[in-house]
């Protein structure tokens, strides 16, 4: 499948070195927004995610849901000359992001001081689990460990007496994808103000999973040490229960906040005398008092189901959903009507579903151009960039420095 859309993106090119979840997460983006994402893959295996399970065909669902709209380089960077074709590439590239463990880029010949004195407009993003200093900068790192260091599952367990848990889908990681992507056209426009692609101010921007989820955290989660000298020493569960009822048949969740909507709840559950209870006058109360509150609403959830609930909550505008398993997600009427999820043939994995970018633009908009390559698919055509001829290409692929895929 391919796509004449331009997103807003289009004209910027992209030298992608990252692999697994958190890198390919950014430069989805920026490839999903019209970017050409050039994806620089070690010939021997490329992406870890191109081996893990769930695949058809060769394919693993991850690799093909987070590579869209690249092409596939195969260079083995730890071969010098695959180094200067790379700077080669850097040359009239305007973004390079990569997610080596610290030190290894620069190791290389790839980092960013190396990179800057062929491209000094080049936009350069590094990412990290822990940070490039510090006692966890060089240690391995994966998404719990994140979710550890970082006072997420704690958050998680409810308070710090608790258990802690792991929420159930690899947060820093994604999380850190999406911080990237917008540092990224930030720095765009920043040096399109400075003087563009030819004279503009490149820069490098750091950025690692832990400070992503530290930050990304405090708007919500740590009230209890904004205020310097006032800190709480243990956080305490806001309640023993959360927002996920259980009904007669199925589950469904119940938020209010106001006290229009805590008056229109005690309608729906025909209990009017809560809404004059000394508990529950006001929103202070209502929190001080969340337990009993959050208990007697289940109590009468119980004996009834989740659709005939739904529809009496709605009818008084409270504000409630069903609990969808991932299967019904994607059959629900308003994931039908925003076009959450779209179907499209992948010419290896064959017919894929996915979920649409977020962002909606009303003058470039997004497309799926081009499906995720096979590995090497387009080493030809991008070193063919640089002006390598056929004959230099195919020696390169003979002495193991690139590998010439077959495009789909």
């Amino acid at each position: 499948m391919t796509s004449s859309l331009k997103g807003p993106l289009h004209g910027i090119r992209v030298l992608d070195l990252t692999s697994m979840i958190s890198g390919p997460t950014t430069t989805l983006m920026l490839a999903d927004q019209g970017a050409d994402v050039i994806k620089v893959e070690n010939p021997n295996g490329g992406d870890h995610t191109r081996a893990v399970s769930t695949k058809r065909n060769g394919m693993s669902a991850s690799f093909v849901n987070n590579n869209r709209n690249k092409r596939s380089l195969a260079l083995n960077l730890k071969n010098p000359k695959a180094v200067e074709i790379f700077k080669r590439l850097a040359k009239d590239t305007d973004i390079i992001v990569q997610n080596f463990r610290p030190g290894v880029a620069d190791r290389i010949g790839v980092g960013y001081d190396a990179i800057k004195q062929v491209n000094p407009s080049v936009i350069y993003v590094s990412i990290s689990g822990f940070g490039d200093t510090g006692p966890y900068a060089q240690k391995p790192v994966y998404d719990p460990l994140v979710q550890a260091l970082s006072g997420l599952t704690t958050v998680q367990g409810g308070s710090d007496e608790n258990r802690p848990r792991l929420v159930r889908t690899i947060v820093p990681d994604k999380l850190t994808g999406y911080a990237a992507s917008q540092a990224v056209t930030a720095a765009l426009f920043h040096r399109e103000r400075t003087g563009g692609r030819e004279k503009g101010e490149g820069q490098l921007i750091k950025l690692s999973m832990f400070d992503t989820v530290v930050s990304f955290l405090w708007g919500s989660d740590m009230g209890a040490h904004t205020f310097v000298g006032d800190e709480l020493p243990k956080e305490t569960a806001q309640s023993f229960i959360d927002l996920i009822y259980e009904t007669k048949a199925g589950y469904i969740s119940v938020a209010v906040q106001s006290n229009k909507e805590w008056k229109g709840l005690c309608q729906a559950l025909n209990k009017p005398e809560w809404f004059t209870d000394p508990r529950f006058e006001n929103a202070a109360l209502r929190g001080k008092n969340i337990d009993e509150r959050l208990q007697l609403t289940q109590d009468v959830l119980l004996t009834d189901t989740a659709e005939n609930w739904l529809q009496r909550l709605e009818a008084h505008d409270v504000p409630c959903a069903p609990v969808l398993t991932r299967s019904e997600v994607i059959n629900h009427p308003q994931t039908i009507a925003n076009g959450t999820v779209t179907e499209w043939d992948h010419p290896t994995a064959g017919r894929l579903r996915q979920a649409q970018p977020a962002p909606r633009f009303s003058k470039t908009p997004t497309a799926f151009r081009s499906p995720a390559p096979a590995l090497g698919a387009d080493s030809h055509q991008v070193l063919g960039l640089i002006g390598l001829s056929d004959e230099e290409i195919e020696q390169l692929a003979e002495d193991g420095i690139t590998s010439l895929g077959t495009k789909d």
